[in-house]
Parts: C-alpha cells; sequence; structure tokens
C-alpha cells in the first residue's frame, strides 16, 4: 500500500475516533495526558494578583508522573534559589536565605503555595485525578465558544485528595481542559481553574495561561504561564535527591 494511502487512513480512524462515544475515564486521561505526559521540564511564570498588589515569579521544573518534581523559584531576586521537592508521598521546601530544609506535612497540601491561589498539592501534583476519583459525563456545555464534556469527579472513600467535588470541562476538539471548579467536602465552589492561550510548545498543542480564580476573595487570581516546555524527557533521579535539593543554586 502506498505510503500516502496509508496517511490518509491512519488520519481518518484519528478523526474517527474522536467522533466515538467517550467515557468519562477515557476523556479525563485524555486531557490530563495532554498538558503532562509521562515526565517533563519547563520554564514557567506565576503572577499573584490581590485588590493591594501584583507579584510575579519565575521558575523551573522538573516532573515525572505524579511521583516526582522539583521547583526551582529563578526570579525574584529575594526568593531565587528557594526550592520545593516532592518524591512519591513527601514534601519539602528548602529556603536559600536561611538554608533551611523544611517537611510539609500532609495535612499542609491544601496550604497555599508562595502565597499563590495554588496549594502544595497543585504545584507537585500529589494527587492522581485519573486514580483518586469516580467520573460521570454530567453535560455537554460550550466554553469560550469551544463545545465540551463536562465531567463530575467524586473522590474514592480511601483517596488522598483534598477537594470534595471536581467539575471538570474538556474541549471535544482536542481533549484539552477547558476548566475546573473545586468546590469543598461540603459543596461550596472555592476556586475555578480557566485555561486559555492555545498555542504549540514541547511538539503539543496546549493551553499556556492557567487561571486560577479565587471564589472566596474578590479580585484574587493566580496566573500559571507556561514560557517553555519539553514532554516525555528522560530525568535523572539526581534531580530529586537531597544533595541536589540543598545544594542552594541550580
Amino acid at each position: 500500500m502506498r505510503a500516502d494511502t496509508l496517511l490518509i487512513l491512519s488520519l481518518t480512524l484519528c478523526s474517527l475516533q474522536n467522533l466515538l462515544p467517550q467515557t468519562a475515564d477515557e476523556i479525563i486521561r485524555r486531557s490530563e495526558d495532554a498538558i503532562k505526559g509521562e515526565s517533563s521540564y519547563g520554564t514557567f511564570r506565576m503572577t499573584v494578583v490581590t485588590e493591594d498588589f501584583t507579584r510575579t515569579m519565575e521558575m523551573d521544573s522538573w516532573w515525572v508522573g505524579n511521583e516526582k518534581a522539583l521547583i526551582v523559584i529563578k526570579s525574584p531576586k529575594r526568593d531565587a534559589g528557594n526550592k520545593t521537592l516532592k518524591v512519591n508521598n513527601e514534601l519539602w521546601m528548602y529556603l536559600r536565605n536561611t538554608e533551611t530544609t523544611i517537611k510539609i506535612p500532609p495535612s499542609m497540601m491544601l496550604q497555599s503555595w508562595n502565597g499563590s491561589d495554588f496549594t502544595n498539592d497543585d504545584l507537585v501534583r500529589e494527587s492522581n485525578i485519573t486514580k483518586d476519583y469516580a467520573k460521570k459525563i454530567v453535560a455537554e456545555e460550550q466554553i469560550e465558544g469551544e463545545g465540551c464534556w463536562k465531567i463530575e469527579l467524586i473522590p474514592h472513600p480511601q483517596a488522598p485528595v483534598v477537594w470534595g467535588k471536581l467539575a471538570y470541562w474538556v474541549r471535544k476538539s482536542d481533549f484539552l481542559p477547558a476548566r475546573v471548579d473545586f468546590h469543598d467536602e461540603k459543596g461550596e465552589l472555592i476556586r475555578t481553574m480557566l485555561y486559555s492561550n492555545h498555542r504549540v510548545l514541547g511538539g503539543r498543542k496546549l493551553p499556556t495561561k492557567w487561571s486560577m480564580i479565587n471564589q472566596n476573595k474578590k479580585g484574587n487570581r493566580t496566573d500559571f504561564e507556561i514560557l517553555d516546555v519539553k514532554f516525555d524527557v528522560r530525568i535523572s533521579d539526581r534531580i530529586f535527591s537531597f544533595r541536589e535539593l540543598e545544594r542552594g543554586s541550580y
């Protein structure tokens, strides 16, 4: 069979796959895989916006699935060199100015990461959406003009998660996340994540701006922007060692 015929058949099969009925589990898995990959390394900018001030920091980050993560702040100068390390279920923070390492207990996973509207759990991927939640398609809605599945996620009884319920919208056209609502155990909406600024980075089409809206503090939000990223890269275990964590610079 000719190469051009094979290419046409392959593209047709991919298109048909996207048109077939999708399960909630499959939709969430494809959405998470699209923005995370098996591993990644990138440079990011985080801007914390409140009624009183705006603060911006840049960082380098390494991730391997949900098991390992290292975040190194590069700017501003007063925070440069501070690091966050996660290995399996344990989390540490290194403070460059005092050269101290602090272990973060599980009870603090919901605490703010560096004064932002993101939590420790968000930044180091402690919870695993694909494994920790039961999922159900509850509606089909439009988000910013894109047709989306709305999926309800309820945590499994013994799952190590901090939210009582998630509402997760996934775009039908490319399986990218469009919005996530985070509810506490009483069902109250605490915050909303909006995904925007789609472009190709690291060989993938991605939402490069993730805005976390604080529903309890009017005007507060945190914008997380992907400046550059590479997916499915080989990352040495040395990156996630205490020796590297406490090296003082990177």
